[in-house]
């Protein structure tokens, strides 16, 4: 009974009312953040307790996310105080540390994910305690992206045969994707903008103005050079989408949903690429239904749901997710080993099962269907959520973190309306907005009593709390 009561403490942070369709989602969100806690080893954030029992950056830093957002702070804030001094002396995060200590195989998305936990630790908590004793870290890594950054921006990079190269950061092995031959990897460069931003944020943060303006010129000459280089590589390979890696052309949509989160940058992606890079990805997903001649694949495809959410693809958000479920093993355990094969009985490598990082992925694409931060800022509510759970007793969260405070929110229907109570509490900037999730427009609208205009599908919401009443038929 003890044990119970103490799991349900660490699980029910965050509540959810759903219908009974929804249960393998809340299920598997609840089991995705036992697995990640289950897998650490003191401060120690780890994606695995037997192949990959020790500490990557990238892992934890994701993972770290993850916690944050379903109500563990301490956890996150606690690794990044152990990881942050393996650091070198030149600012290159380590990707790796292991028993012996740092590991210095360069992987170049790491300096960007430690600024990025730092940052996320600062919005979700306000703790400057815990901002001030990483500062040091967070500078010295973005100095070193600078630097990285600088020694692409050359005249032998301005060629007609390298201009997809120039500015980016240096080819590594990056995201481990790239081992037999490092490459110009974008996973890479969307991190490296993600340190940028993040660290002039954190220096208005801590009121030092002139260096938020310098990382401020180093973030936005980068996201240049980064959306120059994903044109001309596109083009120079002959692809309709946003290649993995700017010097091979090939693709890796799990690998470009960073651009969209935590990358930001939706909106200056070039959209032909952006929509036709998810769409394949999305006939690749279904395909696995018919074709049998794929052997295996990594389910951190899914972060795939997240970005789906991201683009409005409501439909294709549920469809994935019941396809991703039937890769449960065993499914009554609610996890993803790293590999999933298509022939369940084959002897194969699992990496392990579960897979914290996996476990992550899926953690943070669950709770974007809930609630998701926009490139302006504004939050979206319920963007993810199927339409069927907008009718009847609906659907509800209860008390999720977010940067601006606690959120909770409750949706209900008659026949006649759709009704959402927001609870009280502080609005982040723009505002929240609702997605509507019907074919047909929604009617008549009041927020509080006071009448209501959508645009298109969305609907600003600059009050707390809030009622708000749609009705069915416009």
């Amino acid at each position: 009974a003890a044990a119970r009561t103490e799991w349900h403490a660490k699980l029910d942070r965050v509540g959810f009312r759903v219908p009974a369709a929804g249960r393998p989602i809340i299920d598997t969100l609840r089991s995705s953040l036992a697995y990640m806690l289950l897998s650490r080893d003191g401060a120690i954030l780890r994606p695995g307790t037997r192949s990959y029992a020790r500490a990557w950056i990238r892992d934890g830093a994701m993972i770290g996310e993850a916690l944050l957002r379903l109500g563990h702070p301490e956890i996150a804030i606690a690794f990044l105080r152990w990881y942050a001094p393996f650091q070198f002396a030149s600012g290159k995060v380590p990707c790796c540390v292991e028993a012996h200590g740092a590991v210095p195989v360069p992987e170049n998305d790491s300096h960007g994910q430690l600024i990025h936990l730092a940052a996320e630790i600062e919005r979700y908590t306000r703790d400057r305690t815990q901002l001030t004793a990483v500062w040091p870290n967070v500078v010295a890594a973005a100095r070193y992206l600078e630097e990285l950054r600088q020694s692409e921006r050359t005249p032998a990079n301005q060629t007609a045969e390298r201009r997809a190269r120039y500015g980016l950061l240096p080819p590594t092995i990056s995201h481990e994707g790239y081992s037999a031959k490092a490459a110009y990897s974008y996973w890479d460069d969307f991190w490296g903008l993600v340190g940028f931003r993040d660290a002039a944020w954190l220096a208005g943060e801590l009121g030092d103005t002139a260096l938020q303006t310098t990382l401020a010129g180093q973030r936005d000459e980068f996201e240049r050079d980064l959306l120059a280089s994903i044109a001309n590589s596109a083009a120079d390979h002959r692809v309709d989408f946003i290649p993995g890696a700017a010097d091979l052309g090939d693709f890796d949509a799990t690998s470009t949903t960073i651009g969209l989160s935590p990358g930001g940058a939706q909106h200056a992606l070039p959209a032909k690429l952006l929509d036709a890079t998810f769409e394949r990805a999305w006939q690749q997903l279904i395909s696995r239904r018919t074709n049998t001649t794929w052997k295996d694949y990594t389910p951190y495809e899914l972060r795939l749901i997240g970005s789906f959410v991201r683009l409005g693809w409501r439909d294709r958000v549920q469809q994935g997710l019941a396809l991703y479920f039937a890769d449960q093993r065993p499914r009554a355990w609610n996890q993803w080993a790293e590999v999933v094969g298509r022939v369940v009985r084959e002897p194969r490598f699992v990496g392990d099962m579960p897979h914290a990082w996996v476990h992550s992925d899926y953690a943070r694409s669950a709770l974007d269907m809930f609630a998701y931060e926009r490139d302006d800022h504004a939050w979206v509510l319920a963007a993810g959520i199927a339409p069927a759970w907008f009718t009847g007793r609906g659907f509800a969260i209860e008390k999720l973190p977010t940067p601006f405070g606690a959120l909770s929110y409750a949706v209900t229907a008659t026949e006649r309306a759709v009704t959402v109570q927001i609870d009280a509490g502080a609005l982040p900037p723009v505002g929240l907005v609702l997605t509507w999730p019907f074919p047909t427009p929604p009617g008549t609208t009041r927020i509080n009593g006071k009448p209501a205009a959508w645009r298109g599908a969305e609907l600003l919401i600059t009050e707390r709390p809030a009622t708000i009443v749609i009705a069915k038929d416009p």
